[in-house]
């Protein structure tokens, strides 16, 4: 059965099935009622209207027929016979004018959109064009992705709320024109809220020039008001110059958008609250898409709860490039669920308006599946071809890109312990050989997760969260000459986990004569002096530290992470480095594992070579 693009060729057919009953004038016929397809209510009753009208105008004539006595039988009857086909035909027409008024509405309504993403695209003029060759290929038209009249089919309810179909724009910037918009619904969950980790990890070493040409979509799929700008609120304090560019935005829909889902059927042996879940979760995947389909080229699905390895934007963007054929449909980088499908924008309205033909009966992945059958399938082949063929369409990367890490499922009482197998393992401490040194710390240890067997590459080092006055430090057993020096905080499996209010301190081994004419003339150096007599030669910047250390300083004694406020979280020091001398060898290789909330992190500080 071939499928239209579009939401077109489905609403040609309906008009085309309609039967009888057109205007005498040109033009599309108007369908019938037909009871029993379920294709709208209103439908139905203007069917049902239609009925009581031709009845009333046969009791008035009857009526008249009588007074008027036996003579005028004739007559009135060829009369009343006239009368009823003229007033058929002039409700025809008023049905008719009143669809093409509203076709006249869309399609105002469309050049409005059209005119504000162009716009958009203007003050957006940062976006990255860099490879445009064939990433950023397709010309988007600025046609809504649906045509209203088809999701009337699936949502009949909507035809008294139109409006539900726009969203509440929290948070955003009208960012369109990307290469790749990512789209995250997140609902509010009992036990833990997993968001912000998530978009730790998507932003995690993300350049300056990949958030530039992207846009990550957050929907809030509940409608209490309180409860969306709760989330709105914790996005916009973590994450504020990605809020402020654009690059990312929080919607939530409008409450009618939604059918009564009291009355489902249970199918599949779901519980009645389970298929309620499943069948909200198709209609919020539908909106998010349509949402997000002219915004870019290609559409990224995503869930509220994984992480996501490092250069991900990059690793996707060279899959899609090295398809050989413009064949494919989904191209997928996680094997569970719903998670890491790539979809061209393009082809977002045909599998939007597949959803919601069957979003009463089965799983989103279920009818993804189906869509993909329906397209190249055969009833007359065997499955093994049937596989084959949907190969082409559906094509899957390895390693994974994505891995699912909540525990509390969406579903109330859920547990669900899924994790993709193909994804790996996440290098969380890196072991080096380290300079003899003394480690010390003032942070509370968690178990058996020491400083020293994290400075001996064993394993790492957990600590609970860091108060004002807590320290790091390495001594070492003597002095080195170490010419720059790097920290960053986080990793990719807890990126947003981060030193805050932090400074890299040195204990120079001795006070040269270069170090004191530049502290006393201040044209060399400027290293503000502790209480203690350390030195302070910088601090943590959105989680990194990294600079060059003056020859003045000389050699160092002792280097010390200094926290100066305290933290909600654990603290995680993802990497450290130093430069020593002309071997330009690494000290230290840091990493910490924060905890927030009650998901626990690590804190694991492996040391380079001897400097």
């Amino acid at each position: 059965m071939a499928m239209g693009q579009g939401g077109g060729g489905i609403a040609a057919l309906l008009a085309a099935g309609g039967g009888g009953g057109a205007p005498s004038h040109t033009g599309p016929s108007v369908p019938r009622s037909r009871t029993g397809r379920g294709w709208g209510r209103s439908r139905e009753r203007r069917g049902a209207g239609g009925s009581l009208e031709r009845g009333g105008c046969r009791s008035n004539a009857a009526s008249r027929s009588a007074r008027e006595g036996g003579g005028g039988r004739v007559l009135a009857g060829s009369g009343l016979d006239m009368y009823q086909s003229q007033f058929l035909e002039l409700h025809q027409r008023l049905l008719y004018a009143e669809k093409e008024n509203k076709k006249r509405s869309r399609e105002l309504s469309i050049v409005l959109d059209a005119i504000k993403r162009v716009v958009a695209e203007r003050l957006n003029s940062t976006a990255n064009h860099t490879d445009a060759m064939k990433w950023k290929v397709l010309n988007l038209t600025s046609k809504l992705p649906l045509h209203l009249t088809n999701i009337h089919y699936y949502l009949p309810h909507l035809r008294e709320h139109e409006n539900s179909l726009y969203p509440n724009v929290v948070i955003g910037q009208g960012r369109s024109g990307v290469s790749l918009v990512m789209g995250i619904p997140t609902v509010k969950r009992g036990k833990q809220n997993y968001l912000l980790g998530t978009l730790n990890s998507l932003f995690y070493e993300m350049s300056a020039e990949q958030k530039n040409d992207c846009v990550v979509v957050i929907f809030v799929a509940e409608v209490n008001a309180e409860y969306v700008n709760s989330i709105a609120e914790s996005v916009r304090t973590s994450f504020p110059n990605e809020v402020q560019s654009g690059v990312i935005e929080v919607i939530s829909p409008l409450a009618s958008y939604y059918p009564d889902l009291s009355n489902l059927k249970e199918t599949f042996g779901d519980s009645k609250e389970r298929v309620r879940w499943r069948t909200k979760q198709n209609l919020d995947y539908s909106f998010l898409m349509l949402y997000a389909q002219p915004k870019g080229t290609f559409y990224l699905q995503l869930e509220d709860d994984i992480v996501a390895k490092p250069q991900y934007i990059q690793k996707i963007k060279n899959f899609a490039l090295e398809q050989p054929s413009d064949e494919w449909m989904i191209l997928e980088f996680s094997q569970l669920g719903f998670i890491g499908k790539l979809f061209r924008t393009k082809d977002l309205p045909l599998i939007v308006e597949f959803f919601l033909m069957f979003y009463k009966d089965k799983p989103i992945d279920w009818l993804l599946d189906h869509l993909l059958w329906v397209k190249v399938c055969s009833p007359e082949k065997d499955p093994k071809h049937c596989e084959g063929q949907k190969a082409y369409l559906r094509i899957r990367s390895k390693p994974s890109l994505f891995q699912h890490v909540g525990i509390h499922s969406s579903l109330a009482g859920k547990i669900q312990n899924l994790k993709d197998k193909d994804f790996g393992k996440n290098m969380l401490h890196k072991a080096h050989v380290n300079p003899p040194a003394k480690v010390t710390t003032s942070l509370r240890i968690f178990q058996h997760y020491t400083l020293e067997k994290a400075y001996e590459g064993m394993d790492c080092f957990w600590a609970f969260s860091p108060v004002a006055g807590d320290y790091i430090l390495f001594t070492f057993l003597q002095p080195l000459k170490v010419e720059g020096y790097l920290f960053r905080s986080g990793n990719m499996e807890h990126p947003g986990d981060k030193l805050f209010n932090t400074t890299v301190e040195v204990w120079p081994a001795a006070e040269t004569d270069l170090l004191k004419d530049a502290v006393g003339h201040g044209d060399k150096v400027n290293y503000q002096t502790t209480k203690d007599g350390y030195l302070k030669i910088g601090t943590f910047d959105n989680g990194i530290a990294e600079g060059i250390i003056s020859p003045s300083v000389g050699k160092i004694q002792a280097i010390r992470l200094s926290i100066h406020s305290d933290s909600p979280v654990w603290a995680l020091l993802s990497e450290g480095s130093m430069l020593c001398g002309k071997k330009s060898t690494l000290l230290n290789y840091v990493t910490s594992c924060i905890r927030k909330g009650s998901s626990m992190w690590s804190f694991l500080i492996p040391v380079h070579n001897y400097c």
